[in-house]
């Protein structure tokens, strides 16, 4: 054999040692954000996302949600700016809503919008408005840090389900349409699919957004 066939066979052989290498090292995860709403029933209208995955450069997978909400129902609602706070709506609330589309977060997409939790949570600014600071404007500033183009409708901002298409539409091919209820979806998805149910905080179905 000469030195020019040796040389081809050892990297045919190296090529598929890599394949067969490449074959049985899992994908590297990617936490995935998901838009949610909820509009219908005995609950105000509510907008808020889950994530589920975990980062690429490793650690714990997550499967959470978050929304925000005033803290309480008075007629200061009405009036101004009340305390707020960040919700983490449970796994029979979210039963009732509707999935509208995800996203694939990088890394620092995902630590964007675990810091705008801080920021609107007891160490920020909590403070709810619901004409300025409500659900919709929460969800909005998670997809502005997911990378997408969000335009702020005044005439949608107390319409979560309204405000959600309309950035998956401005964002057509850059997310991944899901639009089902949470039932259907959650069919579609290996389990875990719906986010944890011991979380410290008030039922979402009992406040407004």
């Amino acid at each position: 054999m000469t030195t020019q066939r040796l040389f081809r066979t050892l990297l045919r052989g190296l090529a598929l040692l890599l394949l067969a290498m490449g074959s049985v090292v899992p994908a590297q995860a990617a936490v995935t954000i998901t838009f949610w709403s909820q509009e219908f029933g005995q609950n105000f209208p509510h907008a808020f996302f889950t994530f589920s995955g975990a980062p690429d450069a490793g650690g714990s997978a997550v499967n959470e949600s978050y929304g925000f909400t005033a803290k309480a129902i008075t007629p200061a609602l009405l009036m101004g700016s009340v305390g707020g706070m960040i919700d983490r709506p449970k796994p029979s609330y979210i039963a009732k809503s509707n999935a509208h589309f995800s996203v694939v977060l990088t890394d620092a997409q995902y630590a964007s919008i675990r810091s705008l939790i801080d920021e609107w949570g007891e160490k920020g600014d909590s403070h709810y408005n619901l004409n300025r600071r409500n659900c919709v404007h929460f969800v909005a500033e998670a997809a502005r840090r997911s990378g997408l183009s969000v335009v702020e409708d005044k005439k949608l901002m107390k319409k979560p389900r309204s405000f959600i298409q309309s950035v998956e539409q401005a964002n057509a091919g850059r997310v991944t349409v899901i639009e089902m209820p949470a039932k259907a979806y959650f069919a579609t998805l290996p389990p875990p699919a719906a986010a944890n149910d011991n979380v410290p905080a008030v039922d979402a179905a009992t406040v407004p957004h």
